[in-house]
């Protein structure tokens, strides 16, 4: 480009000085080689890119931090004239977006594709664009840019840890009593038979009684308190904190000769947070227990509780976009929603506070026989104040399960029960009423 940009100021100066100068004919043939070049430059540029077309496309547009996002890419130049080099430049907002390429000698009617991977390292929303092309003429005195807005959003999902083993307490209540509200679920706990309906599941057909009435008769069943599991985060910004890090990108093609690194969640409780919620959501949905949420930042998110894997993507949605940004503690949360549970319910406190006010949410969840436990992270691991140990020798005075989160800890593990800060004997009294310590 910069040699094509120089012969042409070669020719118009100098054909336009031998001109002033002399009058010579042959200064009058570089002035006019000069003028006619840079015309048919700026021409072929201009049709060259009216006729370029550039389509994005991806499989998915929901993934998890960690996973490796794929995009497809196709370029086409519809026209006639080839262009002598076409480069694309992926101005997404994904971090270590790939995607950008130069191709060289894109001939008339043809198509140029191509596979662009990211490696997803942060959650939230990301644009797939905009997208620049960027093309010019054989001379390089000329380039031309057409941009292609976004059309699709990426949403990336919190990372996921697999938890082998979770305290998961089976509630206060003895006999098992129900809720009296019909479940779409199958429950243990039938409540009848009603006559069926067009979309009813076969498996819930009653065959005896069926054969007895002479059509076709399925069992209802009521909603099973202890099945509930509900995930509660604690997003009051003055209780959480953070070291200062810096988020490293790295492109995947740099990737290809060594092992792909292993991502480290950024050192700030909020994002430990999210990732303990989410990959607990993932545990409790793969046990088929009925898994609710609730937190309270800027806006209030309450998720009932669900069984299916469509309210695990509900859950994970919510966290890819949740923020430390509210004022309402841990024990307003509970405060607020803890009314609304069924009793025999299980409720799983995320919270780095150092506050008693956590106890007080506890007390609270007991008295209305909610077994509450507790994932504490540790908040001076995290630059934060000092507390922790107090708060959570106070926990395990009431004989409330604890599990402790430092900073840099090894999460499955951790939450898999290994570092789990409650013995064995404690965890049976606490589960058998008559032991219960007194409100």
């Amino acid at each position: 480009m910069k040699a094509g940009r120089i012969l042409f100021l070669i020719l118009f100066v100098g054909g336009a000085i031998g001109i002033l100068v002399n009058g010579a004919p042959i200064y009058s043939r570089f002035l006019y080689s000069s003028i006619s070049l840079a015309l048919l430059a700026w021409i072929w540029t201009d049709l060259v890119s009216r006729n370029l077309t550039l389509e994005r496309s991806s499989r998915e547009l929901r993934a998890n931090v960690g996973d490796v996002f794929e995009e497809s890419f196709k370029l086409a130049n519809i026209g006639r004239l080839p262009a002598p080099w076409i480069e694309i430049l992926n101005n997404s907002t994904l971090p270590a977006a790939s995607g950008s390429r130069l191709f060289t000698l894109v001939m008339g009617r043809q198509i140029r594709g191509y596979t662009a991977r990211t490696w997803l390292t942060r959650r939230g929303s990301f644009k797939l664009g905009p997208t620049r092309v960027i093309t010019g003429d054989p001379f390089g005195l000329f380039t031309q840019v057409r941009t292609f807005q976004p059309k699709d959003l990426l949403i990336v999902f919190p990372m996921i840890h697999e938890i082998r083993s979770f305290p998961a307490p089976q509630g206060l209540l003895t006999g098992g009593q129900v809720i009296r509200q019909k479940s779409s679920d199958i429950t243990p706990h039938a409540a009848g038979v009603r006559e069926y309906v067009h979309g009813d599941a076969m498996k819930r057909i009653h065959w005896n009684t069926s054969a007895r009435r002479n059509k076709l008769m399925v069992k209802e069943f009521e909603q099973d308190p202890q099945a509930e599991i509900w995930i509660y985060l604690d997003l009051q910004k003055k209780a959480h904190s953070q070291k200062p890090y810096r988020q490293e990108e790295m492109l995947i093609q740099e990737m290809i000769f060594t092992k792909r690194p292993k991502i480290s969640l950024p050192p700030s409780t909020l994002e430990y947070s999210v990732s303990i919620g989410a990959s607990l959501a993932h545990y409790f949905i793969r046990q088929r227990r009925a898994v609710g949420y609730a937190s309270a930042g800027q806006t209030l998110h309450v998720l009932p509780a669900e069984r299916s894997e469509r309210q695990e993507a509900k859950i994970l949605e919510t966290l890819a976009f949740v923020e430390a940004d509210g004022d309402l503690s841990i024990a307003g949360l509970v405060s607020t929603q803890a009314a609304l549970l069924p009793q025999g319910s299980s409720v799983i406190l995320i919270t780095p506070t150092i506050r008693p006010d956590l106890l007080q949410a506890v007390d609270d969840l007991l008295f209305r026989s909610v077994s509450p436990i507790v994932v504490l992270l540790n908040a001076i691991t995290f630059n934060g104040p000092t507390g922790t140990d107090e708060l959570m020798a106070s926990l395990r005075e009431r004989r409330i399960p604890v599990i402790t989160v430092d900073c840099g800890a090894d999460l499955p593990q951790t939450l898999s029960g290994l570092s789990f800060n409650f013995n064995s004997k404690d965890m049976r009294a606490w589960q058998t009423p008559e032991l219960l310590p007194s409100i």
